[in-house]
Order: structure tokens, then C-alpha cells, then sequence
């Protein structure tokens, strides 16, 4: 890390020790690279994909395994 100041998810508080940080996920942005989800190393089994991110995907693989139309 260098010089990034990065902000647990969790939490909500700075991560500011280079060596407590962790990557739980990265949250693509609709007209733009996204972001990065970051967590203390206390916190990374805490973190949950957002719930409209999961409906979408949801929505995503059931339009796959049951075509529509016909």
C-alpha cells in the first residue's frame, strides 16, 4: 500500500496498518471501474455481498436457465 488511506467496510474506521488490510471484494460500478471492498483482518469474515447486488445476480441466472420466448 502506498500512501491509500482505506476504510473497512465494517466498521467504517481507517485502516491505517498495511499489514491489517484485506481485499473482500470489488463492487463493479455501472458506468465506471467500481470499487474495492476492503476490511480489517478482524472484520473480512463479516463482510456480506449487498442484498440488491444478489437479487440482481439472481435475476441474471434464472433468465439463463429458463429462456424465455419461444
Amino acid at each position: 500500500m502506498t500512501g491509500a488511506v482505506r476504510v473497512c467496510w465494517h466498521c467504517d474506521e481507517p485502516i491505517t496498518d498495511p499489514e491489517d488490510v484485506v481485499l473482500v471484494a470489488h463492487e463493479p460500478g455501472n458506468s465506471g471501474p467500481g470499487w474495492n471492498v476492503w476490511a480489517h483482518q478482524a472484520h473480512a469474515d463479516r463482510i456480506e455481498p449487498h442484498p440488491g447486488a444478489v437479487r440482481a445476480l439472481a435475476r441474471i441466472l434464472l433468465a439463463r436457465t429458463f429462456p424465455q420466448g419461444g
